[in-house]
């Protein structure tokens, strides 16, 4: 495999016609509603103590965003959660990944799954975001309810 000008992979052997694009993964994000103007915020076991992000999932095979995103919901935090709208699709370039955020609403009681070790429940007012993919995702969705929203580097 040899990187051409395009930036993208390509087979050596001239009878192959082969090109690697590492064409990005879809994933989805919940800004979920908990209670009256709270967010979730979940903390995986694999990041750093103090991150803290939205709930995310991969899309499966056949699978719809608006399913995924509930089914994700259910699966990290337990909630059965309803679609009350698309926020926007954001890149993740560090990952490459294209993310398609919704705001959900969510009740009842928090289960985690193995994947979560943490939530914070914060209320609209005082969430900060960060800047990158679920990050403008939130931050784009608390600027469009008139929120005035800090961004925090990450670390």
């Amino acid at each position: 495999m040899t990187i051409k000008d395009d930036g993208y992979n390509h087979c050596n052997s001239p009878d192959c016609g082969f090109i690697q694009y590492e064409n990005p993964t879809p994933v989805v994000a919940a800004v979920i509603e908990y209670g009256e103007k709270h967010v979730i915020l979940g903390h995986n076991r694999a990041w750093p103590k103090k991150w803290f992000g939205l709930i995310t999932g991969f899309l499966e095979k056949h699978e719809h965003p608006d399913e995924c995103v509930i089914r994700e919901v259910k699966e990290e935090v337990g909630l059965d959660a309803t679609i009350e709208s698309f926020i926007g699709h954001y890149t993740f370039k560090r990952m490459n990944q294209v993310i398609l955020a919704y705001h959900v609403k969510a009740e009842g009681d928090i289960i985690l799954d193995d994947e979560l070790d943490e939530v914070k429940i914060v209320p609209f007012e005082e969430v900060k975001t960060w800047p990158a993919g679920t990050g403008r995702a939130l931050n784009d969705f608390l600027t469009n309810l008139g929120y005035e929203v800090e961004e925090v580097p990450f670390g």
